[in-house]
């Protein structure tokens, strides 16, 4: 009577639970019960879906103002690493045409992708040959939208950027970051910039009353270069300098900032 019974019970049993066993598909050629069902005209994934949630080489501070006539943006030359100063070369300002140019903080990978597009962008632009170019403000427009549409994916491309350029004769000076905001302003920076330099940039401005000439305007942003590689561990004393106006924008660079450490003589007791 037991083993009748043991025979019955398992006879009962869905097939399911005998792993040795599989069901039958729900239908011709689809799946079963255990497992997936791979569906037509869609790439199989090897593994669950992987974005970029965390930045891996980055830049730090971009720094840009407007002056009587042009705008002028510097950026240093490290990629870091996590808090290593991985790469020293790097440049991290993008000429796009004459009167447009980009400054890029945060991920590296994600400023180079960008870039391709771009330049892409403005060989579209130049084949067509119809008299348009890509002015900054059109750029600023579309990398808002780009950047908006990736944060909404959860997908961000983790990137500050800063367009500079001349707009209709005006200088113009953008902002849009990995979120999507956006602005214009007349004096800009990234990174630990914003507390750094800004305020720097902004006294020059109060002290001369309105926008500063050339020169003036060159010697503020280098005295925020300096004062961001002293102050902050993401810097580099190298840096590219970027002048926008209206004959066309020029990038200068690697440039090495100039620093006295004579007084390092005298430090005593780390010998």
């Amino acid at each position: 009577d037991s083993l009748l019974q043991e025979t019955t019970m398992a006879s009962l049993m869905p097939s399911t639970m005998i792993p040795e066993s599989k069901c039958p598909p729900l239908w011709a050629n689809g799946p079963d019960v255990q497992g997936h069902h791979s569906f037509p005209n869609r790439p199989a994934l090897s593994g669950p879906k992987k974005l970029t949630q965390s930045p891996v080489t980055t830049g730090s501070s971009v720094l840009a103002m407007k002056y009587d006539g042009g705008v002028i943006i510097a950026a240093d030359t490290l990629g870091s690493y996590g808090s290593m100063a991985r790469f020293p070369d790097l440049k991290r300002v993008l000429k796009v045409n004459d009167s447009t140019v980009l400054g890029v903080g945060g991920d590296y990978a994600d400023f180079q992708f960008l870039s391709e597009i771009i330049k892409q962008k403005q060989i579209d632009e130049d084949c067509k040959d119809d008299g348009f170019t890509l002015k900054p403000k059109a750029l600023h427009c579309w990398l808002t939208r780009v950047l908006y549409n990736r944060r909404s994916k959860f997908d961000p491309l983790w990137n500050v950027i800063i367009v500079a350029g001349m707009q209709d004769n005006e200088p113009y000076l953008g902002f849009c970051n990995l979120q999507g905001t956006a602005f214009t302003d007349t004096v800009m920076a990234t990174g630990m910039g914003v507390d750094l330099c800004l305020p720097v940039m902004r006294n020059a401005m109060e002290k001369k009353g309105g926008l500063l000439s050339y020169a003036e305007a060159k010697a503020t942003l280098l005295q925020c270069v300096r004062l961001a590689y002293l102050r902050d561990c993401r810097s580099w004393p190298k840096y590219h300098l970027a002048s926008i106006d209206a004959n066309g924008s020029t990038i200068e660079g690697p440039l090495m900032i100039d620093s006295d450490w004579e007084f390092a003589k005298g430090v005593k007791g780390y010998e």
